[in-house]
């Protein structure tokens, strides 16, 4: 079979997940005219944006004919993945590559920052790795990576900054959460339950640099006000942190690990 289909929905444009000869493929139709093709970090995402009439196997045709090309790039976000693991410390895998049909670039922009479910900052989605000569991508074993000694320095890095960063923020945002947890979380850096004031922060944060954890925690207790990211999110985000466009794009190029 060289390519099978899964759809979903819930949203304006029609996402299908493809597989096309082992490589796993989102193809979102939009309407738009041209195609699309979007190497998404920090986990090495393919992303097609299509037109909504065009057939599958044009798109698969365009993704069989730069393969080579999407190997490449998944492989070298994958290597940066490795290093960082090996190094412990975050990993910054640069911008969005993209190309249009036709070959020319298409860097395109932000990740998204929503999540499923409950609000929260996104992060990378699904497991990253090199596509080899069968297409397959490998996992990593996060149990490796979470070492009890790495728990305890993230947890410790967080909770040192925690007290400064709530007497900071409390005042200026009009709300305070009623219980932080800290946690390990595959595809996030943090998430808020607004009716009950909850707040989950991804221990990763406290081993990354500080404005980061700002930003998290600025971002869901913004979620106390507004449970969406629409306008009113925006708006009072630009009231409390001015460049938090900036950080979020910066924090979208790290690998949840």
């Amino acid at each position: 079979m060289p390519y099978r289909s899964s759809s979903r929905s819930g949203s304006p444009a029609t996402a299908i997940n493809l597989t096309i000869d082992g490589l796993p493929v989102t193809v979102v139709r939009k309407p738009i005219k041209n195609m699309y093709l979007r190497i998404k970090p920090p986990n090495g995402e393919v992303v097609i944006s299509a037109p909504k009439r065009m057939g599958d196997h044009i798109i698969a045709d365009f993704v069989r004919g730069r393969r080579s090309w999407i190997d490449e790039h998944v492989r070298r976000m994958a290597e940066a993945r490795r290093k960082s693991m090996d190094a412990g410390g975050p990993i910054d895998d640069g911008s969005a590559s993209g190309v249009e049909r036709g070959g020319d670039a298409a860097g395109r922009g932000d990740l998204a920052d929503v999540g499923a479910g409950r609000p929260g900052v996104g992060g990378g989605a699904g497991q990253d790795g090199s596509a080899g000569d069968s297409g397959a991508v490998p996992t990593f074993d996060r149990a490796a990576i979470w070492t009890p000694e790495r728990k305890a320095q993230a947890a410790a890095g967080i909770n040192a900054q925690l007290p400064g960063l709530l007497a900071r923020w409390e005042p200026v945002i009009g709300r305070a959460p009623s219980h932080i947890t800290l946690r390990v979380m595959t595809s996030r850096w943090g998430s808020c339950t607004p009716a009950t004031g909850r707040i989950r922060l991804n221990l990763q944060l406290g081993l990354m640099e500080p404005c980061f954890l700002e930003y998290v925690l600025v971002h869901e207790m913004t979620h106390l006000w507004e449970r969406g990211h629409g306008t009113g999110f925006q708006r009072r985000m630009s009231a409390y942190l001015p460049n938090w466009r900036q950080l979020r794009r910066e924090l979208n190029r790290r690998v949840v690990l």
